[in-house]
């Protein structure tokens, strides 16, 4: 069937290339990017410069400027020319001989030693078995004797590399890699020139037809058969492409994929790579070139050039499937996959999906249909807001843009046939029954399963009580009226469920014997919301006139023990919400959360993310929890490996901080762990405790002895972690101790950071020291001198004078005398003295080295 894939547009006319030159005609072309050069019968080369231009209809054209002419100075036709754009050269073959111009100025290149004579024709190898990037290979047919000759060719020169004898005259040529495809007198064969190895493929008559033989990827060919076909072999000799069925006459041949152009006498012949069909046919007179370079077809007559451009494939797509074509439409996009961006082509064949989907569901193919929809990913309320009034009102879905179809509505598809309507509701019952249960509904579920909801009552299903019955996401503003419409009374009930309402009232009720009965219904009906019957209460032992609704915890635990996800519920709501702190919900909590931990271990395999959220809430519930039975739940936990993280922090809570840091270090060898121990087992500590247990860590990492170390268990890794730990947390440490303990055979370097901080904290210490002792002396110095100034006058004391700083009388004759010669008592002058100290201030103030 056909299909518009390709437009030819001109090149260059025959004005522009001969003028009024009538006997001047085309005998080969040549295109490398924008240059296009074109060898004549009177041995010219004419270079022109092609520019793209788009039209305001969006196809293309070309504009063409002449750049240059150069005659060879031969009376022969320029037979081939082929591009050599890393050497700036062009190869040309005139006169059965090869030589070389500059791409630029047409000149020939000066040296006696580019040029190779004898030759009928040549190919380049467009897959170089060399690396050089400034040399190409070409593949030459003698003309006078039966072999092939291999080049290379240089900016200046060309080297014979191999020649390999053939069993009869070759007469076409393609080179790829290290195979040679040839066209022999009377067959086809393919030929190694690196081993020698040959393989013949099928015969032709040389004299009937033209030989065609064109490379059209890595290591494969395209041939032209006897019978009018298009043959693909490989290198190995096999076709591993199905052959296309074109004219006799074909005089040349071309691969755009995913198609095949051929030229004959009269036509351009366009067939499918994917499923061998004729796509297009072109008239074409007088053509006798077709040859594609880097993607572009050209083509010529023997007195203008054209290019066969490729329309987008999104326009050839859209032209298929605007005939129903969709099978071919979905061949032609997963064919092009290759030339196409991956993110790009996604997003493509999406879309084509989801409009073939909806041609064949207005055609009443629906498991086609379906197969379709799931493929693209439709999103469902396409198909949904076909029906009338099936979508909700509160929905803010809108079609796409541009339209996956050309339906109004249902009824535009249907034309009044109601049995086509109700096939159509019957394959969207089971389309959105499949699909509300998968990722296709996710974010739209509330318009799935209300559009679901009106079409079970619509068509009195047995499934409506069923969708209820389930969680779903119907919507009661739309759903109730639908139902209302429809006589569902008893639906209606069930709909307007009060099961929350319930839950609320009983969660308020100070009528506790009410609550005691009906809270077991709540929770065996959905323990998450029963369990609020005793979230949202206050917590007390008794009920009181103040706090009529408060409920014993111990009560509640007790009821909630056949319910073990509300009595999970309950005690994280007693232990993390309300901080209550009693060792008995501790404890429960934490084996409820064990238990749960060793049941996911237990389970099959998937459910990792349901374990790593069970150990979070374990592992912080040990961490902040202190009133817990620490031994109870070591003892529970010990006999499982997995969990060794836990384990570790039950004997931090023991203060066995030796065994917890072995773990760490030696089995879960959780270097960054181990140092968030250290900091989370002396958060509520001192600095002193602090600096024991890095020590501690330290000397866990330098144990040569340590169980579990021993030969290969990763020393140096313990090691590289021990200067670490010292360069990075370097004033946590005893310098003194830390030298004690490391090996003698660390250099100074390996250690200096560590070493620099310590300098400096020691000094930093010493200088702090000296500063708080000079405050010290003076403030002595100034107590000295005061007190000499208040020698001299005598102090009068008497059982009713008071001290001027508590105003309490003396009772005794000592006494000390503050300035101005006011008598205080001795212990009072001493408080005094300590508090308003100018050195207690600053010693209050110092650094941790003071």
């Amino acid at each position: 069937m056909s299909v518009k894939a390709f437009e030819l547009v001109p090149a260059v006319d025959r004005e522009q290339l001969m003028g009024d030159k009538a006997r001047i005609s085309i005998e080969c072309i040549e295109c490398c990017g924008k240059h296009l050069y074109v060898g004549t019968n009177d041995c010219f080369i004419h270079h022109f410069l092609l520019e793209e231009h788009t039209t305001t209809k969006g196809t293309l054209s070309y504009s063409v400027q002449k750049l240059l002419v150069m005659y060879l100075g031969q009376k022969k036709p320029v037979e081939a020319l082929k591009a050599a754009s890393a050497l700036e050269r062009l190869i040309v073959l005139c006169d059965a001989t090869l030589s070389m111009v500059d791409m630029v100025t047409l000149e020939a290149v000066p040296s006696g030693g580019a040029k190779v004579k004898g030759v009928a024709a040549f190919c380049v190898n467009e897959n170089p078995v060399i690396g050089d990037p400034f040399c190409v290979e070409i593949g030459v047919i003698s003309a006078r004797k039966r072999a092939v000759q291999v080049y290379m060719v240089y900016e200046d020169r060309v080297q014979l590399v191999k020649e390999v004898n053939t069993p009869q005259q070759p007469c076409a040529v393609s080179l790829d890699g290290y195979f040679l495809c040839l066209a022999l007198s009377s067959q086809y064969m393919i030929l190694n020139y690196s081993t020698g190895a040959a393989q013949d493929l099928f015969p032709y008559d040389s004299e009937e037809r033209k030989p065609i033989v064109k490379r059209i990827g890595r290591e494969e060919f395209l041939l032209a058969a006897p019978g009018g076909l298009g043959m693909f072999a490989n290198a190995e000799g096999m076709s591993q492409r199905a052959p296309v069925n074109w004219s006799e006459s074909v005089i040349g041949a071309a691969v755009c994929f995913p198609y095949v152009v051929a030229l004959d006498e009269g036509f351009i012949t366009i067939h499918s790579m994917l499923d061998q069909q004729l796509k297009q046919t072109l008239s074409f007179r007088d053509g006798h070139i077709l040859q594609d370079f880097e993607g572009k077809v050209v083509l010529a007559s023997t007195k203008a050039v054209y290019v066969l451009v490729p329309l987008p494939l999104e326009r050839q797509v859209q032209d298929l499937l605007a005939g129903h074509r969709v099978e071919e439409a979905l061949t032609l996009t997963e064919g092009a996959r290759r030339n196409i961006p991956k993110d790009r082509f996604q997003v493509l064949y999406k879309r084509i999906l989801q409009q073939a989907g909806f041609i064949q569901f207005g055609q009443l193919q629906f498991l086609e249909a379906e197969e379709h929809f799931r493929k693209g990913q439709l999103d469902v309320r396409e198909l949904i807001s076909l029906y009338p009034l099936l979508l909700p009102s509160s929905s803010s879905f809108t079609r796409c843009h541009p339209p996956l179809h050309q339906f109004a509505d249902l009824n535009h598809l249907a034309q009044g046939d109601q049995e086509k309507v109700q096939r159509c509701k019957r394959f969207l019952i089971s389309y959105l029954g499949e699909v509300r249960s998968t990722e296709g509904a996710n974010g739209c579920r509330e318009d799935v399963d209300t559009a679901l909801l009106k079409l079970y009552a619509e068509q009195d299903h047995e499934s409506l009580l069923d969708l209820l019955a389930s969680p779903n996401a119907c919507l009661l503003a739309d759903s109730a009226p639908w139902l209302e419409k429809h006589h569902k009374w008893s639906i209606i009930l069930i709909l307007t469920d009060l099961y929350e309402y319930i839950v609320d009232f009983l969660s308020f009720c100070s009528n506790l014997d009410l609550v005691w009965k009906y809270a077991d219904w709540a929770l065996q009906r959905d323990q998450t919301i029963g369990v609020q019957i005793f979230t949202k209460r206050p917590v007390g032992k008794n009920q009181s006139k103040d706090q009529p609704c408060q409920v014993n915890p111990d009560d509640v635990v007790t009821y909630l023990g056949k319910h073990s996800q509300a009595l999970l519920l309950y005690l994280e709501h007693l232990v993390l919400e309300k901080q209550i702190q009693r060792e008995q919900f501790h404890t429960q909590l934490a084996l409820l959360y064990t238990d749960r931990v060793l049941s996911a271990l237990n389970q099959s395999p998937g459910l990792e993310a349901q374990l790593v959220v069970a150990r979070d809430k374990l592992q912080f519930l040990l961490r902040e929890s202190s009133l817990y039975r620490v031994h109870l739940l070591l003892g529970k936990i010990q006999p499982c490996d997995q969990l060794l993280l836990e384990q570790a922090t039950l004997h931090g809570k023991l203060e066995e901080h030796d065994k917890a840091l072995h773990i760490l270090v030696y089995q879960l060898k959780n270097f960054p762990a181990a140092e968030d121990y250290c900091v989370w087992g002396s958060a509520s500590q001192g600095p002193a405790y602090r600096q024991h247990l890095y020590h501690l860590l330290l000397g866990v990492y330098l144990d040569l002895d340590a169980p579990g170390r021993g030969a290969g268990a990763g020393g140096g890794e313990l090691e590289v972690a021990a200067v670490d730990l010292l360069n990075r947390h370097g004033e946590l440490f005893d310098a003194v101790r830390v030298l004690d303990l490391i090996p003698e055979g660390w250099s100074l370097e390996l250690l200096r950071p560590f070493l620099v901080r310590a300098l400096r904290g020691t000094m930093h210490a010493r200088r702090t020291s000296q500063v708080s002792l000079g405050l010290a002396r003076s403030e002595n110095l100034q107590l000295q001198h005061d007190r000499l100034k208040q020698r001299g006058g005598p102090v009068l004391l008497s059982d009713k004078k008071g001290c001027h700083l508590c105003h309490n009388t003396f009772t005794g004759p000592d006494c000390v005398c503050l300035p101005g010669g006011r008598p205080v008592h001795t212990h009072c002058a001493a408080e005094r003295v300590v508090r308003d100290s100018p050195a207690k201030r600053r010693l209050a103030n110092a650094s941790n080295h003071t």
